[in-house]
């Protein structure tokens, strides 16, 4: 992952491609922290599932951002932030539909053997294994409740 990352990286700048560039330059500086944090914990460096948290945090601060600026009647900067999603979104795997999250959901309250509202921590924690990347948990999240009765 970190190498598609750095190859995209050199190519947006062999481009000029000014947005690609700060873009990918924003995802590496976050790997970097995260690498420098670890550290500190006696681990190397992030491994890939920890990368895909990043990025997942990254679409989400943009999704959050570019409301903020629809709100305020800033398109330009909405736009900015929507170009910049979607250029983070091409490192993370593909999205589930909202049929499959059903039938994941399905399937880990099945096997959690959840049986109340008390039971969806287990739920969300396969959910969060199995599709890292792959779900939105707090789309997720009302879906799990309503299935154990919430």
């Amino acid at each position: 992952m970190r190498n598609r990352i750095s190859d995209n990286l050199k190519l947006a700048m062999k481009d000029k491609n000014a947005r690609r560039t700060a873009t990918l330059r924003l995802i590496h500086a976050a790997i970097t922290d995260r690498d420098i944090a670890l550290r500190g914990k006696g681990k190397d460096k992030a491994d890939d599932e920890e990368v895909l948290d990043i990025l997942t945090k990254m679409v989400k601060q943009r999704e959050e951002s570019s409301k903020l600026y629809r709100e305020g009647n800033r398109p330009e900067l909405e736009a900015q932030e929507l170009e910049e999603m979607e250029i983070i979104r091409e490192f993370l795997p593909q999205q589930l539909s909202l049929e499959e999250a059903e039938a994941a959901v399905d399937a880990a309250v099945a096997e959690s053997e959840a049986q109340s509202l008390r039971d969806m921590g287990k739920v969300m924690a396969i959910l969060k294994e199995r599709h890292r990347g792959q779900l939105d948990m707090g789309t997720v999240g009302p879906m799990v409740k309503g299935k154990l009765g919430g």
